[in-house]
């Protein structure tokens, strides 16, 4: 009998800086970079060489890399329990959903894995209210152009946009997108079909674009007279990012359904949609679900993370560091007129709208030993971990400084 083929194991050489894996399917524009570790706001090459993460795995790791509460967490859960499923109840699970209760708006929780899972599941319960409400022709959801809720075919779609559209057939139905900000496109597309009207109060990918206070207080009014939902996608702006817990605190305003994700877990994946009683009566058992969703491991992990960005003082930092980070990007802007064209975001959510191309600036940051990320309008994202330094902010600046001067240079 012949033997079973074996692949060779690969070597270094073939994972490490040279040239990449073969076996990993080819769906990212990867940049040659492979890191061994990470502490705080700094990842390491298997070299030794330093890098200045102002990326924060896409606004993902709050509190840096290997925060020793979020290591300790997850160690001693990983001594005692991994996973059970959700077909029993999970103490970790109903005491991190209690203490979001706590402190949102909400009274309900549902745990899963992503943020493209958080924004499904919010879409599904708002669908889901309408249904229990005797009203399943409401089904459709106003989204915005620009918007980036997920990779799902149902998120996709919500968002729109025909580079993540393609190739993947006819779009799941029930989106009817508006223009960003205009309030009289969303009024006009309000129909007796309308179920819920969902945003990003900043929206990331799609430019680091901030919708104003009263724009999102305007759709509260709006929901509230025609009897729809209001969600919130914060899977970018939440958990503290913006200097509130959610971005939407900053308006004042409270949404039905929340998804969120990325920072809760600070690295470990983590996600969850949460609701009002009300938003989420349709909700009942068999309607929803997800094996791995809320485990013991993920939800000790995000009630780390959630403790440590609830600590007396902390947000009141991060606002802090935003605004020197804010005024250090407003200086590079007067600087380089020619590479600048705006600084926007709000907090540690902060994007510059460049002239040269995004993926050269990214780059040229690179090249200067730092990590940022782009996003669409060509806009460069610059995301510290929550509990980075005014040393590190000024660090990073300089950085940015050299990164543009070279652009300059080139221009």
């Amino acid at each position: 009998m012949a033997e079973p083929r074996v692949a060779p194991m690969p070597n270094r050489a073939e994972t490490g800086g040279g040239v990449p894996s073969a076996a990993v399917m080819g769906t990212y524009a990867r940049q040659n970079l492979v890191f061994a570790r990470g502490q705080g706001s700094w990842l390491y090459t298997e070299e030794g060489d330093s890098y200045l993460d102002f990326a924060s795995g896409v606004a993902v790791n709050a509190l840096g890399h290997a925060h020793p509460r979020l290591v300790a967490a997850l160690t001693d859960q990983a001594g005692k329990l991994w996973h059970t499923s959700n077909l029993y109840r999970v103490a970790g699970q109903e005491a991190l959903a209690e203490r979001l209760v706590e402190v949102t708006f909400a009274d309900k929780v549902f745990f899963c894995n992503s943020g493209a899972e958080a924004c499904e599941g919010a879409i599904k319960t708002a669908r889901r209210y309408h249904f229990v409400n005797g009203a399943p022709e409401r089904w459709r959801i106003i989204t915005f152009e620009g918007a980036f809720h997920g990779r799902t075919l149902a998120t996709i779609a919500a968002g729109g946009n025909p580079k993540y559209l393609e190739g993947f057939g006819e779009p799941a139905g029930g989106f009817d997108q508006v223009p960003f900000g205009n309030l009289e496109a969303v009024e006009s597309m309000i129909c007796d079909e309308t179920a819920a009207i969902m945003i990003e109060p900043v929206q990331g990918e799609g430019g680091v674009r901030s919708a104003p206070d009263a724009f999102l207080q305007s759709l509260r009014a709006l929901c509230d007279a025609h009897g729809l939902l209001l969600i919130m996608d914060e899977v970018q702006s939440g958990v503290g990012r913006t200097g509130k817990l959610f971005a939407h605190e900053w308006a004042g305003v409270s949404p039905d359904i929340m998804a969120i994700a990325k920072g809760i877990g600070g690295g470990f994946p983590v996600g969850a949609f949460l609701a009002t009683a009300e938003a989420a009566k349709g909700m009942t058992p068999g309607t929803h679900g997800s094996t791995f969703g809320g485990n013991p491991l993920a939800t000790a992990v995000g009630a780390a993370v959630l403790d440590a960005v609830l600590e007396p003082g902390f947000l009141e930092t991060v606002t802090l560091r935003a605004n020197r980070l804010s005024q250090g990007l407003a200086q590079l802007k007067d600087e380089f007129p020619g590479v600048v064209l705006e600084v926007r975001g709000k907090g540690l959510l902060a994007g510059v709208k460049l002239a040269p191309p995004v993926a050269d600036a990214v780059k040229a940051v690179i090249g200067e030993k730092m990590l940022t990320v782009g996003a669409g309008e060509n806009v460069m994202r610059v995301l510290p971990p929550l509990n980075v330094s005014d040393a590190e902010i000024s660090e990073g600046l300089t950085r940015i400084r050299r990164a543009f001067a070279t652009l300059s240079s080139k221009s």
